[in-house]
């Protein structure tokens, strides 16, 4: 099979301009062909985009939510403004709010999990930028740390390159914008498969997502996800498990699964969340 060149691969991808939710593995390409943000510039109203970046996970908001500024700005949008939250009393901010209620897409810049959860958790902003994303008003976007986030259990740290154990993972309550979903991200990069299986194997009511970098996952409003970008998003479905010793053996101890279902898909491939199937590719 031939290998195709980013810019074809963006021929083929359909091109559509309704909102949805992307969730993206992180180191993102901000420089060249731009495709997953480009994509969230297009399914947030294109030139007539208003966009709020939130770089709250960064121990650098300032710069990094003046990075994708510039960017989304070069890209053409009507208004790009980056609300820099330090502390959870600001997202009661009348000015904040009626910002968000404009807005056509909000950007979850990447950093530490833990704290953007600390600072928007439960806050009227973050419930408000919830119920605007699952209603398709705006489309949300978010990047490593941003990524993380999207799950109500949400993988908080941990380590990699061990078999799965429940020490491999550390858990913590994310923002719940797809309850049912644990997301790992850097995935394959760091080699995270073990971590979200340990998470999975302590969660086995939750699907388990982990994605690459410089890849999304893009979710319509169907449920339907479409993998874009370089590398792939893994698919952790233990639906179908019929043992574990999770429960019962110490926290460095081994832990088996059974009739665990995994799915690794790649650029274009479609995934029903809700169904837990994959589906044909667009055409």
């Amino acid at each position: 099979m031939l290998q195709l060149e980013s810019q074809s691969l963006v021929q083929t991808m359909p091109q559509s301009t309704k909102t949805a939710i992307m969730i993206i593995g992180g180191a993102e390409d901000k420089v060249h062909g731009r495709e997953i943000l480009q994509t969230f510039f297009n399914r947030a109203g294109a030139l007539e985009a208003t966009i709020a970046i939130i770089p709250s996970a960064s121990r650098e908001p300032a710069v990094i939510g003046d990075r994708y500024r510039t960017i989304f700005t070069e890209m053409g949008a009507k208004v790009v403004k980056v609300l820099d939250i330090r502390d959870r009393s600001q997202s009661e901010d009348p000015l904040m709010q009626e910002y968000i209620e404009e807005c056509t897409g909000v950007f979850l810049t990447g950093g530490d999990q833990l704290r953007l959860c600390g600072l928007l958790a439960e806050t009227p902003l973050m419930e408000r930028i919830r119920k605007r994303a699952h209603l398709g008003e705006i489309t949300l976007a978010g990047t490593s740390a941003g990524a993380a986030v999207m799950g109500h259990h949400m993988i908080a740290g941990g380590g990699s390159g061990e078999s799965p154990n429940r020490s491999l993972v550390d858990m913590a309550v994310g923002l719940g914008i797809f309850p049912d979903v644990i997301v790992d991200q850097h995935f394959h990069n760091r080699n995270r498969m073990a971590r979200l299986i340990s998470a999975i194997s302590g969660h086995p009511d939750k699907l388990g997502m982990g994605i690459d970098e410089d890849t999304c996952a893009l979710i319509e409003g169907d449920g339907v996800l479409q993998v874009m970008g370089k590398g792939t998003v893994s698919i952790v479905d233990p639906g179908e498990v019929s043992y574990t010793n999770q429960p019962s053996v110490g926290a460095t101890e081994p832990i088996s699964i059974f009739n665990l279902r995994v799915h690794i898909l790649s650029y274009g491939d479609r995934y029903h969340l809700q169904q837990r199937v994959i589906l044909p590719p667009n055409v």
